[in-house]
């Protein structure tokens, strides 16, 4: 492994956060969140949340913070961490073990590093820009053979849109017709189904419903990888305005280069 600037203080903060949720699965009340119906908050967020911002703060108290939970913390610094104590709450609410862990850092609003770790899996993904991606200390890469037909893809969605039923609808035609290419659509609504990206297993994920917390650190794992990772239509992920409009929508494509190509001529072809 390169040296990394960042990978001891990644690495211990994801096994402590990963020991507090180990401690409290299967045994947290859980609540929807006022603030979107799609959303489970758990008492294990806001403890693991919390962990990890006073790490940040203990260990980095010049960098600016956008955690799920605790809001925005801007110091106006060049850098950001950008934490999602547990992606998938909803699974970890019923004691479905497809979740993870997540914290990212922004460099002048580009992905500079991040860490993810599956607790239940004990898998630890480690990143740096220039450095590569380690999966438990061993470089981990992106599939670059398999073409769509061959691969796994996950799909993560649709959620529910009462106010607009048509945008669930609409996704629905992109699920069946990417299904109608690939070998197997997967979806557990969590950054496990990027991790599988990340060490060969899957070839693509795609979602159109996320916030900045849900990609950052998988980002930078992902193109470290060999991956590509864009926005749902194959452009440039833009973090610009995370720290005044943390709770803006983000979509993402990332697959190895070979699906993403592929996966971009699906999408651009329903209209």
């Amino acid at each position: 492994m390169k040296k990394m600037i960042y990978q001891k203080f990644l690495s211990q903060t994801l096994k402590h956060g990963a020991k507090i949720a180990i401690e409290m699965f299967g045994k947290t009340s859980s609540k929807i969140k006022d603030s979107d119906p799609n959303q489970i908050l758990t008492e294990a967020d806001l403890a693991i949340g919390k962990f990890i911002v006073n790490e940040v703060k203990k260990n980095y108290p010049s960098y600016n913070i956008i955690d799920e939970e605790a809001g925005v913390v801007d110091k106006k610094s060049l850098y950001t961490w950008v934490i999602d104590p547990i992606d998938g709450t909803a699974n970890f609410a019923v004691g479905v073990p497809t979740y993870g862990i997540m914290i990212g850092l922004l460099k002048d609003h580009h992905p500079f590093a991040g860490g993810v770790v599956l607790p239940y899996f004990n898998m630890i993904y480690i990143a740096e820009k220039e450095k590569g991606t380690f999966l438990n200390g061993k470089k981990s890469v992106v599939d670059r053979e398999r073409s769509l037909n061959e691969s796994l893809v996950a799909y993560q969605g649709p959620d529910k849109n009462p106010s607009d039923p048509e945008i669930t609808r609409k996704e629905g035609v992109y699920i069946s017709s990417i299904a109608a290419r690939c070998l197997l659509v997967r979806n557990s609504g969590s950054v496990f189904d990027t991790a599988m990206l990340a060490k060969s297993g899957y070839s693509g994920v795609l979602s159109q419903n996320c916030k900045i917390w849900d990609n950052v650190a998988q980002h930078v794992i992902v193109e470290e990888a060999g991956g590509i990772y864009t926005d749902f239509f194959g452009k440039t992920m833009d973090y610009s305005t995370g720290l005044t409009m943390p709770d803006l929508n983000y979509t993402y494509c990332a697959a190895s280069p070979k699906v993403h190509k592929q996966l971009q001529e699906i999408i651009h072809s329903i209209k």
